[in-house]
């Protein structure tokens, strides 16, 4: 139920030496490379100096995650989260830094996140759930495929754009060395068998391929840059 420092996953920008301990997240959206609530608001926004004083901000209900206050100090936040702090009135998206560690930035589209389909499901009277990749399900229509991308307004979780998984497109690379990369898809090769598909991103004046998982659409062919705000 604990989690040591020098196990903790690599997406935390952390001390790993000064303490033995760090904060575990509750069970909850994205993955076991999330951050932990707490050490967002003590470490990285500076809103307390303590454990303690950070638990009681967050109990008060004065730290919104997508849209919604959140009072578990444990709950997990992850990438492309909009964190709002209403008192100050400002809000910030969970990105990469240049080392594939999650940072806080400073936005202005708050009302708005941008998701990407992990898979779909047939619902009773012929509905369509899309499952997104930070444990979110919406119910839509069928004209959106896997590894496509959805711009919902928060928290009412509307459908404000749909982005297209094909050659092209704007994508950001969410693993391996070069996750927090943004570039263009250059090339997508289907593999045989169980080894995963590869993508071929092009980005500056280098290519990178990785694998599809890692591959997250966030512009179209014509855009030349991230439809929301990262912060840069």
């Amino acid at each position: 139920m604990h989690q040591k420092r020098l196990s903790a996953p690599k997406t935390l920008k952390i001390p790993r030496k000064t303490d033995k301990w760090l904060v575990k997240t509750s069970p909850g959206p994205h993955d076991g490379r999330a951050m932990p609530l707490l050490v967002l608001v003590r470490d990285f926004l500076g809103l307390a100096d303590t454990a303690r004083e950070a638990r009681r901000i967050i109990s008060a209900g004065k730290i919104l995650v997508d849209g919604k206050p959140r009072k578990d100090y444990k709950f997990p936040v992850g990438l492309f989260d909009v964190v709002s702090v209403p008192d100050i009135e400002k809000s910030y998206r969970i990105v990469f830094d240049e080392r594939g560690r999650y940072i806080p930035k400073e936005v202005e589209d708050a009302d708005r996140k941008i998701y990407k389909i992990t898979g779909k499901a047939l619902l009773k009277g012929g509905k369509v759930q899309l499952n997104l990749f930070d444990g979110t399900n919406i119910v839509a229509s069928n004209d959106y495929s896997t590894k496509d991308s959805i711009v919902l307004q928060i928290p009412e979780k509307k459908i404000l754009n749909h982005l297209k998984f094909e050659e092209g497109v704007l994508v950001m690379i969410t693993g391996g060395t070069h996750a927090g990369e943004v570039g263009r898809i250059k090339d997508y090769k289907i593999v045989r068998g169980s080894s995963p598909n590869l993508v071929t991103v092009e980005g500056g004046s280098r290519e990178i391929t990785t694998i599809e998982d890692y591959i997250f659409v966030v512009g179209d062919k014509e855009a030349k840059e991230p439809v929301i705000d990262l912060g840069v």
